[in-house]
């Protein structure tokens, strides 16, 4: 067991990167997730690490690449419109294949928005994170436990399929503090033997995302999707009162908490709802919603965005049932009583 600790979401992830091995961290405050770097610039000279403040998040990101390049674990960390900041250096550590945990507290948008958290970032973090053929592995966290064991997950997986992990979180998460069991990672080391750690003895390595001659980056491209493929079985989703469920609610993050209140209320008026929660959006946990769906009679989808997840929930059911949505924006939050109006309607 491990020791018992109040902790706010952004201090877990911070305090779980650095049980993980990340030595290197390159940020730029934003607000929510402000905390999470000032906790690192406490912690990681006390660990031997490096905190650098850098003067911008591409900057950050560009720094990230150099640390990952040489084999190091590294983050970044950020909120909306600095994660959008971060694109193109996010597009080069996938034409590097290097591995990189980034972590994103969506605050609401589009611009600058507002700083009240949202969900409006899924399709950048899903869709298209910056230019060119690439995908992130996209965790999201529920609970403020979660935040801490996801990021060790976060660690593995990147450095094993050499990708970047993101951590898709949202203000509420950020900032909300809950007591949660401090874990330690499984402490499994990946070969690096690709870094950048200097060529005496050995041929020398090249890490670059240049390649001018196309059919060469094609075959890279083909090899990289192969990789990709490997990671479908990384696919999760936790189910609450699913079983029976003629109506299944979905919802990530912070929406989730809501939804599974509203799954109770439903559940009192003798509604048989259920929750699935996606806790890896890519990959999205397919099959598990299109298996739900054989005996579901419809969907209800709870995001705080005008509807993104929506359209992957639509894909995974290949649209054999009704598909509502429950959607609030701009920062501001559903309520469980929205959802059990979506589920009412959803009924009808």
């Amino acid at each position: 067991m491990g020791e018992k600790v109040l902790m706010k979401g952004n201090e877990a992830i911070a305090e779980a990167a650095i049980r993980a091995g990340c030595r290197f961290f390159f940020g730029y405050p934003i607000t929510p997730q402000t905390e999470l770097a000032a906790y690192m610039s406490r912690r990681m000279p006390k660990v031997g690490g490096t905190f650098l403040q850098a003067e911008s998040e591409i900057a950050a990101i560009n720094m990230v690449i150099g640390a990952s390049a040489a084999g190091a674990r590294v983050m970044t960390a950020s909120s909306s419109p600095g994660v959008a900041l971060k694109s193109e250096g996010l597009s080069y550590l996938a034409g590097c294949d290097l591995p990189a945990v980034l972590v994103n507290i969506q605050r609401g948008g589009p611009g600058l928005g507002s700083i009240q958290p949202g969900q409006a970032d899924y399709f950048h973090a899903t869709r298209s994170t910056g230019h060119g053929d690439f995908h992130l592995l996209v965790l999201a966290p529920n609970t403020v436990q979660e935040m801490m064991d996801l990021t060790f997950t976060a660690f593995d997986w990147a450095d094993r399929f050499r990708m970047t992990s993101m951590i898709l979180a949202d203000g509420f998460l950020g900032q909300m503090m809950e007591p949660i069991e401090i874990n330690e990672p499984n402490g499994q080391v990946y070969d690096k033997s690709w870094a950048l750690t200097g060529a005496k003895g050995r041929p020398r390595n090249i890490v670059n995302s240049l390649c001018l001659a196309p059919a060469e980056l094609e075959q890279q491209n083909f090899a990289r999707f192969e990789r990709y493929k490997q990671t479908e079985g990384l696919a999760q989703a936790a189910d609450y009162r699913a079983e029976d469920a003629e109506v299944i609610v979905v919802a990530y993050g912070v929406s989730a908490r809501v939804a599974q209140n509203a799954v109770d209320e439903a559940r009192s008026q003798g509604i048989k709802a259920g929750l699935i929660r996606p806790v890896t959006l890519w990959p999205f946990p397919k099959r598990h919603l299109y298996d739900a769906a054989q005996t579901a009679k419809a969907f209800v989808v709870v995001e705080m965005s005008m509807g993104q997840m929506i359209e992957d929930v639509e894909l995974a059911i290949r649209c054999q049932r009704p598909v509502h949505l429950v959607s609030r924006t701009g920062g501001m939050a559903p309520t469980p009583g929205d959802v059990l109006a979506g589920i009412d309607k959803a009924l009808k």
